[in-house]
């Protein structure tokens, strides 16, 4: 290779290192929203509504990020709080970005922290169309509470089943001339599961992944101070 490819090539590299192939990904994002409420900080959530995809579920406000509607992440968050919550950007102080969360179903999160300036729910107009109910609970709750922890077991399949029951190769190992070994049944990695038993509802999933980065992220920024 010239040394002017090698400068090509260098030059192209990114400043800070992404997620590759993340246009391959379901991608979300999702808001934060943190108020203070009674002299302590709360976090701000949301009840998704029955029949809609992932009913019942609690959640921070959030979508499916559409490039085509919005540029940046963070304005898909923003624009999804105003459309499930009711509340304004003016209402919304952006704190800053957490790290991309990348689960194993496929889909990253990139999720940003704010302060809602608000009192309470009662300062918002859901839309009953996407959100049951809108609640609050302390911060502090879930630093003085651990999470319930799970373990599911992931398994990569080579082939699969159609509708009528017949086999579908997904992958043709043996006539790609791959190792016999992933003709079958391939183990994945062990997937966490944390769940929170709060004194609203139950609060699990990736939702709960968030709470523990940013109670975690509190916690080391106290230790520091």
């Amino acid at each position: 290779m010239q040394s002017s490819e090698i400068q090509i090539l260098a030059g192209s590299l990114p400043r800070r290192p992404g997620i590759l192939g993340k246009d391959r990904f379901f991608n979300a994002a999702v808001l934060i929203p943190l108020l203070e409420r009674d002299g302590e900080l709360h976090f701000l959530f949301q009840k998704r509504a029955a029949d809609i995809r992932q009913g019942g579920e609690v959640c921070f406000p959030g979508g499916e990020h559409e490039p085509q509607r919005d540029v940046e992440c963070k304005e898909t968050a923003l624009r999804e709080a105003e459309e499930e919550l009711g509340i304004s950007r003016q209402e919304i102080t952006l704190l800053g970005p957490l790290d991309t969360l990348v689960s194993p179903r496929g889909i990253t999160v990139d999720s940003f922290l704010s302060l809602a300036h608000i009192q309470g729910p009662e300062d918002l107009s859901p839309d009953p169309r996407e959100v049951e109910r809108v609640f609050t609970l302390p911060v502090s709750w879930f630093e003085n509470h651990d999470p319930e922890v799970y373990w599911l077991d992931l398994e990569i399949q080579p082939a699969s089943k159609d509708e009528h029951g017949n086999s579908v190769q997904l992958l043709p190992v043996k006539e790609l001339g791959l190792p016999q070994r992933y003709e079958g049944t391939w183990r994945g990695l062990r997937h966490r599961v944390c769940i929170y038993h709060s004194p609203e509802e139950v609060v699990w999933g990736l939702t709960a992944e968030l709470i523990r980065e940013v109670t975690a992220r509190l916690e080391r920024a106290r230790g520091a101070g």
